[in-house]
């Protein structure tokens, strides 16, 4: 019997201890492989648009935090229309924060390109959760 297929997961983030802690712990527990890191909504965006034709180039599931420099969570949301139809497989987005704010909460869960929002610090057991789901 085969093992099951992880997924390839992007961690969008400009906190480097996060991008570690969550790479450390999606690999450890064995939920993805590999993990993709970038730390803004520029570079994914960007990523996105050169690799849009090669689906073994695309990650399947995006965490993407809110507060970034130059591209933050929101304005890649407004931007991803722009790359979303031309991409060879469809991506699951969640955004990730350590915003309890209900407006962020709300405006996350209100917009159709999101698939939930996660509140950091993420267990593997959250982490699990959310790539099963997938």
């Amino acid at each position: 019997m085969s093992e099951p297929v992880q997924p390839t997961v992007a961690v969008v983030d400009d906190d480097p201890i996060f991008q570690f802690t969550a790479m450390r712990t999606l690999q450890n527990v064995k939920l993805a492989t590999p993990v993709m890191q970038f730390s803004n909504g520029r570079e994914i965006l960007n990523y996105l648009r050169d690799h849009a034709e090669d689906p073994a180039h695309l990650p399947d599931i995006i965490f993407l935090d809110i507060n970034m420099p130059l591209m933050d969570g929101w304005m890649f949301l407004d931007d991803f229309h722009t790359v979303r139809e031309s991409l060879a497989k469809p991506i699951t987005i969640y955004m990730v924060s350590s915003s309890i704010d209900m407006r962020d909460i709300d405006k996350a869960r209100e917009n159709p390109l999101v698939a939930d929002y996660v509140v950091k610090p993420v267990s593997p057991e959250r982490f699990s959760e959310l790539l099963r789901i997938v």
